[in-house]
């Protein structure tokens, strides 16, 4: 069997995607949220899973809220380099933001190692010394989650928006339900979670990218 395939530009590769993923929600019948559809078919787009269209929890004008923190110069923290080179850095900087990891800073590796927590949990600590408005990513790390609900408690830390995606089985579920119910502190802070175990890096860089081509 001859497979022919034609050598097709990006742009167009994406169009003909998004057409796709329309056809199969209508096919199945999901309809989105206008105001969230943007980030979902950008999830669904680079995960080619449709299960994005019913696990993706946004807060009351989670999107908007995201994109009015970009417009002011907003910065994004991230708690993987993996997310951190998803991440379109030049389009963000047109608004005067920057994109932060702390995960392998020297500080960041001792700081976790004297106090017996993950670096994940340290660069956390690092980020709320930042004196920036800002939106954290986490598509890896449910211990950076915590700590995130954690540091919005204690008042240390005051997010534009939570992009909360971590994948896994150990603590991840927990972690991201404390941003959907609140928490035993019932916190609530802004916030796009994938409930569930899926998630990840590229997620979490999808859903930043979501917000910054919808400007």
């Amino acid at each position: 069997m001859k497979i022919e395939l034609k050598y097709t530009q990006p742009s167009e590769i994406e169009r003909q995607s998004m057409e796709t993923i329309s056809r199969i929600l209508l096919e199945q019948g999901i309809h989105l949220a206008p105001e969230n559809e943007s980030v979902i078919r950008r999830v669904i787009h680079t995960t080619a899973d449709f299960d994005y269209a019913q696990t993706l929890s946004f807060s009351p004008d989670a999107v908007e809220q995201g994109r009015a923190a970009i417009r002011r110069g907003a910065c994004i923290v991230t708690d993987t380099r993996m997310a951190w080179s998803g991440i379109n850095k030049k389009r963000l900087a047109e608004y005067g933001g920057e994109v932060f990891c702390f995960i392998s800073d020297q500080d960041v590796v001792r700081l976790a190692s004297d106090n017996g927590t993950t670096r994940a949990v340290a660069s956390m600590e690092k980020a709320s010394r930042i004196d920036r408005e800002l939106i954290f990513a986490i598509g890896n790390a449910p211990t950076a989650l915590v700590r995130l609900y954690e540091l919005i408690a204690e008042g240390k830390l005051s997010p534009a928006l939570v992009i909360g995606v971590p994948v896994g089985f150990v603590n991840v579920v927990e972690s991201k339900e404390l941003f959907v119910t609140g928490g035993p502190g019932q916190i609530q802070a802004p916030h796009i979670i994938a409930r569930g175990r899926k998630g990840g890096s590229n997620v979490a860089a999808a859903i930043v990218n979501a917000l910054l081509y919808g400007m």
